[in-house]
């Protein structure tokens, strides 16, 4: 290599997830850490995704993604979300719909779309890993707010003051990942009417968006036209199936940002795996039920892992959504979280997240100060919460 080649992104590391994944594999850990379902995919979908390879449905599938899956994804927002819309706000899939890889790729376009040499975009920290180096390589610059524990909920007049003449466009992510936090519809209220008295744009990030517990509603961007009109909405097949795997996700905009949307996709992966586009429609289609019965179903098991760690040492912070929860160790350790996390996996056996990692590099060492919380995966089997408790119990 050329010794005159740097980095693009040169304060990059191997993800969290990655490296405590690989560390828990390399001691046999419990691994709580990365977010992914120990269950497997439902059976419906396994039979209709090989009924299709069989069938030969093996080829290119439109760049936006295949027309029945569009109108089934159209179908899904609108009973959730937009049943209190005209016919002429609802979203329709054939023009703000278009099928990734994954929701890691449609957050990326999206951020190619709207940020530009010198912009900034505001996100929230602890914030997902993605976002920070998909601004910096379309030329912005992101503008860290941070969240406190325990609620991890936004300061919107913070907010305002953080904006400029640069600022293009806020990054939100409810359920939350790494806190389990959830905006509320006086957040969306406020974000819309921020966005529209400073002329900005949303990226919305709601990968967990059928993970909310308690009864409290999923507040999606996509109920609010007037934010709608100025936001991309990103979800994920992979969180909502069990699927992760597949790398399945979509993106949904207005008309002329999803143009833009399309622009960019085309060249990043042209489309995404045919047979599972199939699969997804289908149990869109035939198996609804899934998708509404999965917040009990991640409650209960929220609600397990909160049970067997009450005679524990750890305190438990609110889990609102998401397939997460956090626990503050701070009077069982001084190690910094990153160091607990280590010794956690490879001493007692449990793999969890440590939260620093998720906030700028520069903030890390005053974070250490002040914070001493991890993240547990809870999209696992009963018995494997269970065990996993017993040992976090006994420290």
């Amino acid at each position: 290599m050329s010794s005159s080649f740097t980095s693009k992104l040169p304060t990059v590391e191997t993800s969290i997830f990655t490296e405590m994944s690989t560390l828990a594999n390399q001691h046999q850990a419990i691994n709580l850490s990365q977010g992914f379902p120990e269950f497997d995919t439902p059976d419906f979908l396994k039979d209709k995704i090989n009924q299709a390879i069989i069938a030969g449905k093996n080829q290119y599938s439109p760049s936006n993604g295949l027309p029945d899956l569009l109108t089934e994804i159209a179908a899904m927002i609108h009973r959730q979300y937009q049943t209190q819309l005209t016919d002429k706000q609802k979203l329709n899939g054939v023009n703000n719909i278009t099928i990734t890889s994954g929701a890691t790729e449609a957050l990326w376009v999206a951020i190619q779309v709207l940020v530009r040499p010198n912009d900034e975009v505001v996100i929230f920290d602890p914030a997902y890993d993605s976002y920070e180096p998909a601004v910096e390589l379309a030329g912005g610059k992101c503008r860290h707010i941070t969240l406190d524990a325990p609620e991890y909920a936004i300061n919107w007049s913070h907010v305002e003051q953080n904006i400029n003449e640069n600022t293009r466009a806020i990054i939100i992510n409810s359920p939350h990942n790494p806190t389990g936090s959830i905006l509320s519809a006086a957040d969306l209220n406020t974000l819309q009417a921020l966005v529209e008295k400073h002329d900005l744009y949303v990226i919305s990030d709601e990968v967990y968006e059928h993970m909310t517990f308690d009864g409290l509603r999923h507040e999606s961007v996509l109920r609010y036209p007037a934010l709608f009109n100025r936001a991309f909405v990103v979800s994920s097949f992979g969180k909502t199936f069990h699927c992760t795997g597949w790398k399945m996700g979509y993106c949904a905009a207005p008309d002329n940002l999803m143009a833009e949307f399309r622009k960019i996709h085309q060249y990043v992966t042209f489309c995404s795996f045919t047979p599972a586009q199939i699969a997804i429609a289908e149990m869109l289609k035939q198996q609804p039920e899934h998708i509404t019965a999965l917040a009990c179903f991640y409650q209960e098991k929220r609600d397990v892992l909160v049970n067997a760690l009450k005679n524990s040492r750890f305190k438990l912070l609110p889990s609102k959504g998401t397939y997460f929860l956090l626990l503050d160790y701070s009077s069982i350790s001084d190690l910094n979280d990153r160091e607990f996390c280590y010794w956690l996996t490879k001493e007692a056996g449990v793999a969890a997240i440590p939260l620093s990692p998720l906030y700028p590099v520069e903030q890390r060492d005053g974070y250490h100060k002040h914070n001493k919380v991890i993240r547990l995966c809870f999209a696992k089997n009963d018995d494997t919460l269970v065990k996993a408790a017993e040992i976090l119990c006994q420290l």
